[in-house]
């Protein structure tokens, strides 16, 4: 492995922008489709544009501020000395693959990788499962430091530690840095977006960078046949959805007044709530000025699919 940079007070600022050089280990899972916080279109948004992307939120935050929490953890369960490496590496034969990690292990070709976790996701850890987008990770960590093994640690929170140690696997690996070269290569340098993968996310970057529409019509050519598969799953859907409300009807009938039922598989709900909304009508009617000022127009692409 190579030196990028030091990362030992370095600005964050900085760091990001030495991040959008190339692929790292958190990016890993989403350019291999396995992430389901984050789709490939997003990290190819984030390698192509001159905007520092902060993603922030109190769970990153907290995982952040207890990572000394955790390796302190895996030293106390293992015995096994950890260290800061200080410095984002790259791959030497796929430069393109970076890793700022979070430790390596003194003594060991070998790295750990912290990770805190709500106890809602605590099933995505039992019986000695990790998350996959968590293991591409590692692999990715394994190739770019040329390690023997990566240890990943995570603390579920109010609940439990638990480590667990993934050994190198070279088919995993090359196969690893099959997809990240043609996505570097054949996307990011060629500035391609990437295939969409049917995700909210992938809408918002889509509109994010087809803001506007011109007056132009284009021939639609080589769609038919996935239009008329659309058309199929419209109307499966449509059918579907009648059948799920049919069923939660006949729930809904069988509960009457009652607040819920259950058996030993499931429990059923139907509680009365209450909300409060604006009546826009009303205050459109009766304080339009009010209306006025704090209305805001929103701006967007409508999509229609018709028959011809």
């Amino acid at each position: 492995m190579k030196k990028l940079t030091a990362t030992k007070g370095l600005e964050k600022e900085k760091w990001l922008m030495y991040r959008k050089r190339g692929i790292g280990g958190s990016d890993a899972g989403a350019v291999c489709g396995l992430n389901p916080y984050r789709t490939a279109m997003q990290v190819y948004e984030d390698k192509t544009t001159d905007i520092i992307e902060e993603i922030d939120n109190e769970a990153m935050r907290q995982g952040r501020e207890l990572e000394d929490y955790v390796a302190r953890r895996f030293t106390e369960a293992t015995g096994k000395k950890v260290r800061r490496a200080n410095f984002m590496y790259y791959d030497e034969k796929y430069p393109f693959m970076l890793a700022d990690v979070d430790r390596m292990i003194v003594g060991e070709n070998a790295g750990l990788e912290c990770k805190t976790a709500s106890p809602y996701l605590a099933d995505k850890w039992k019986d000695g499962k990790i998350p996959i987008s968590y293991q591409i990770q590692c692999y990715h960590y394994m190739s770019v430091c040329n390690a023997d093994a990566w240890y990943i640690a995570v603390v579920i929170y109010g609940r439990e530690f638990k480590y667990y140690r993934i050994e190198r696997d070279e088919e995993a690996i090359s196969d690893l840095q099959r997809i990240e070269q043609n996505f570097w290569e054949n996307h990011v340098l060629k500035r391609i977006l990437p295939k969409p993968d049917g995700s909210e996310l992938a809408d918002k970057v889509i509109s994010g960078y087809f803001q506007k529409s011109m007056k132009e019509t284009k021939p639609l050519t080589g769609f038919d046949e996935k239009l008329d598969r659309r058309q199929e799953l419209e109307l499966l859907l449509e059918e579907m959805t009648t059948e799920k409300k049919q069923i939660e009807q006949e729930l809904k009938l069988y509960l009457g007044e009652a607040e819920t039922a259950e058996n030993e598989n499931y429990r059923v709900s139907w509680k009365s709530v209450s909300s409060q909304r604006i009546d826009e009508k009303r205050l459109r009617e009766e304080r339009p000025e009010v209306y006025e000022q704090y209305r805001k127009t929103l701006n967007f692409r409508r999509f229609t699919i018709k028959a011809a």
